[in-house]
């Protein structure tokens, strides 16, 4: 017969998560509206001010070439993939043929995606002009 005030064993858990999540978005909630409130409104002027004896604040225009942002993710993709072999190698003799299948699969599709990639250009550095 089950007792009645006996509660689950990950009671304590639940709990735990419910306070959690109630700490964080109160604290979420609490750090928006305070640095709201205590955000100054208008900066552009401060930014644009000369400090101490320095010369005179020009804007310029932010161009900032996406090839940046191409190359970048590109280095991600290619190097994440090569992260993939790692796991690959140590078990090479337990996966056996078919481990060094898949792998020369993945190697040929890596393959493909690089001269893809070379092909178009995104592996090309452009002057900003």
């Amino acid at each position: 017969m089950e007792h009645v005030g006996v509660a689950h064993p990950y009671f304590g858990v639940f709990i735990l998560f419910v306070l959690t999540f109630g700490a964080f978005y109160g604290t979420t909630v609490l750090a928006r509206w305070a640095s709201r409130a205590m955000a100054a409104k208008d900066t552009e002027k401060i930014k644009l001010s000369i400090y101490e004896c320095g010369p005179e604040v020009t804007k310029q225009p932010n161009r900032i070439s996406p090839q940046f942002y191409l190359f970048a993710l590109l280095f991600l993709l290619f190097d994440v993939e090569i992260v993939f072999m790692f796991p690959w190698a140590i078990d090479f003799k337990l996966l056996g043929w078919f481990g060094f299948a898949e792998m020369m699969l993945f190697i040929l599709l890596l393959a493909i995606g690089f001269v893809y990639a070379w092909k178009k250009g995104a592996l090309e550095w452009h002057n900003i002009k």
